[in-house]
């Protein structure tokens, strides 16, 4: 197993300088011209060009990417175009926001998804499983924007119960933390739970037809055991793999919904980025998203072996 960890840590270097290639051709490709949103409408060609020499915008392509690729290679994502502050510094100041927000998100899905998973595959076509079923089409109809504010409006404006926008640290207080996420996780986490509590269902329901399950019925096991210890237990490789899928699509939700509750996180980061056209900052998120993918499908790749003891590499 160690070595397989190793072996696959190994290989996501290569996949991870093809992405850096890839973003850096895409973001020269794209239009737009950073220099231009900097020094503003009315600078003329003379102040553009001093611009774009100062940010080394006016060098070959290649060059451009191999300075940027020995910076990676020393760890440096490079330094904002437009705020001149060190991107891994611009990351470490943003990402508390996003992280609370997908761990609290994962959490909620977890926790929610898989009891509803196993409840509706219990009876499948009785009225729990039908209410599961509806709750999931609604899941994955619903774009979270929209979901977002509908709870702003209903739990924020109407009721007062939470506020409207807005983040706090958690040295400023647990309370205040969890009252600013609470929307935010609602929101975000609408979809995720619908799909792994759909997966779950069918997972379950696959598993429950096996000989083994027959087995633990014919010892006197009582149902909860044999849904949890059985059924469950066997149904988890999909269920893991979905769950992994979903934490990866997170980035997506991540971006949506700390625009519509104004969360300070990397989401919001990566809109500001995009808008003023800041290189290095877009092209250090796109790494890291795309590391952490990575990593998230190794985790996947190892909690196989977990559940199932039959899966050996």
């Amino acid at each position: 197993m160690f070595s397989y960890v190793i072996k696959r840590a190994v290989a996501t270097l290569p996949v991870m300088a093809m992405v850096a290639v890839v973003v850096f051709a895409m973001l020269r490709l794209t239009p737009g011209d950073p220099a231009a949103i900097l020094a503003g409408d009315d600078a003329s060609g003379a102040q553009l060009e001093a611009i774009r020499r100062s940010m080394g915008l006016d060098q070959p392509i290649m060059v451009q990417l191999y300075v940027w690729m020995k910076q990676l290679a020393q760890g440096d994502l490079g330094v904002s175009l437009l705020s001149g502050t060190p991107v891994l510094e611009m990351i470490g100041g943003r990402i508390g926001p996003t992280l609370s927000l997908a761990v609290l998100t994962i959490l909620l899905t977890i926790v929610v998804a898989i009891p509803m998973g196993v409840v509706a595959a219990r009876n499948p076509g009785g009225l729990l499983d039908r209410t599961v079923m509806t709750f999931s089409v609604l899941g994955f109809s619903i774009p979270t924007f929209v979901i977002g504010y509908l709870l702003i409006y209903a739990m924020a404006l109407k009721l007062g119960w939470f506020p409207v926008q807005g983040y706090s640290s958690v040295d400023k207080g647990l309370w205040p933390f969890f009252q600013r996420l609470v929307l935010p996780t609602l929101a975000l986490s609408g979809i995720y739970i619908a799909l792994v509590a759909r997966m779950t269902r069918s997972s379950v329901i696959d598993v429950m037809g096996e000989d083994f399950i027959r087995t633990a019925r014919a010892k006197g096991a009582k149902e909860t055991s044999v849904l949890l210890r059985h059924a469950l237990r066997n149904a988890a490789v999909p269920i893991v793999t979905v769950i992994g899928i979903g934490v990866a699509s997170l980035i997506t939700g991540v971006v949506v919904t700390e625009s519509v509750f104004n969360l300070p996180g990397l989401g919001r980061l990566v809109v500001e980025a995009v808008l003023a056209r800041d290189y290095p900052v877009i092209q250090g998120l796109i790494l890291l998203f795309s590391f952490t993918y990575v990593l998230i499908n190794l985790a996947v790749d190892i909690l196989y072996t977990v559940f199932d003891p039959r899966i050996r590499y």
